[in-house]
């Protein structure tokens, strides 16, 4: 909406207004009754001066919003205008004449309207088409159409299949490197292929997530079935960050991989030059883990010992190659609590060679 005499910053985002236009709404009502009448329509999503200065005819109106009056509303010709928390209807058969230079790409005089009023007052804008029976949302430069849920449902299945198998190779992906840090022989694209997996779960979850906002009631299923495909990976790119940045580099981070394309994510190289690698990039290069994810593993280890136990050794190897004796010497750890540690980092070994062999 940049530049706009509306713009008030990034009040409203479209994910949210696709939340209140979902299936089981009143607002989603509405439009539904208006599509089943065939009278189309136009619904500015609240009110302000711009909106005051472009408007012309109509009548004033100061009624509670329902499904019913807005149904009833579109029949006359003109835009219906809502107020500001969207509970009421303030104006109606309104004439709305935007600046004719706001830029439109749309060819309908609803929908150009509907485009140049978003953009100008920087207010959510629907339009509904009684000749291609469609909803549009506008909202600055975004246009969306608001689809049926059959067809969201379709794309969010094959959505929930992919991300199964995404998250099943991200599983593979991890224990091949916990085996290889366990025998010292990581390298830069080991470390960037799972930092793509990642990526391309997280992206695929948000995806997700946006089809279940969209669907409203309709979405209970998918929601279901997203919680059964649910692993825990939440910490893993802090982990991987903190296993993998050099002492001084603060700028390596996996949150830079959000700014890649979908192209550019599955190049490895891509990858791994934007989480930090550098800006010449030697895949085969060899990496040492610091050991923050694999300590992060050993059971009833309070993270403030784990950070202390990295900080003592320096790596994951040193650690591994720790006697009980010496474990001892870290602030915090007795003889009981250096057996735990001793005994779980032989079962993280244990586990990472077992998964190598099958």
């Amino acid at each position: 909406m940049g530049g706009t005499e509306g713009d008030e910053g990034p009040r409203f985002t479209m994910l949210d207004e696709l939340r209140a236009l979902a299936p089981g709404t009143p607002m989603r009502d509405g439009l539904e009754r208006i599509l089943r009448g065939r009278t189309g329509a136009l619904v500015v999503l609240g009110d302000n001066d711009v909106i005051d200065e472009i408007s012309t005819g109509g009548f004033a109106l100061d009624v509670a919003f329902s499904a019913t009056a807005l149904r009833e509303l579109a029949k006359m010709d003109g835009a219906i205008v809502l107020s500001e928390d969207r509970t009421r209807i303030v104006r109606a058969g309104v004439h709305l004449m935007p600046d004719r230079s706001v830029e439109t790409s749309e060819t309908g005089t609803r929908h150009r309207t509907a485009e140049r009023v978003a953009r100008q007052a920087g207010l959510p804008v629907v339009s509904v088409s009684s000749s291609m029976a469609t909803i549009s949302l506008f909202l600055g430069d975004e246009r969306h159409l608001v689809e049926h849920s059959a067809q969201i449902l379709s794309r969010a299945e094959q959505a929930l299949q992919t991300l199964e198998r995404y998250r099943g190779r991200l599983t593979e992906v991890i224990a091949r490197l916990s085996s290889l840090e366990v025998q010292d022989a990581v390298t830069v694209r080991d470390v960037a292929l799972v930092a793509q997996r990642l990526e391309m779960v997280r992206r695929l979850e948000e995806e997700i997530e946006s089809y279940v906002h969209e669907l409203g009631s309709d979405g209970r299923l998918l929601t279901l079935q997203l919680s059964e495909l649910a692993v825990d990976f939440a910490r893993l790119p802090e982990l991987l960050e903190r296993d993998y940045r050099a002492h001084d580099d603060a700028d390596f981070s996996l949150q830079h991989l959000r700014r890649l394309s979908t192209a550019q994510l599955v190049e490895p190289a891509a990858v791994a030059r934007a989480m930090g690698f550098g800006p010449v990039v030697n895949l085969d290069g060899r990496v040492v883990s610091r050991g923050f994810r694999q300590v992060a593993q050993i059971g009833r280890l309070p993270a403030a010992l784990g950070v202390r136990l990295i900080e003592h050794f320096g790596n994951l190897q040193a650690l591994f190659g720790a006697s009980i004796a010496e474990l001892q010497d870290v602030d915090g750890v007795g003889e009981s609590r250096a057996r735990v540690i001793r005994d779980g980092l032989l079962r993280l070994a244990d586990a990472a060679y077992s998964d190598r062999l099958d």
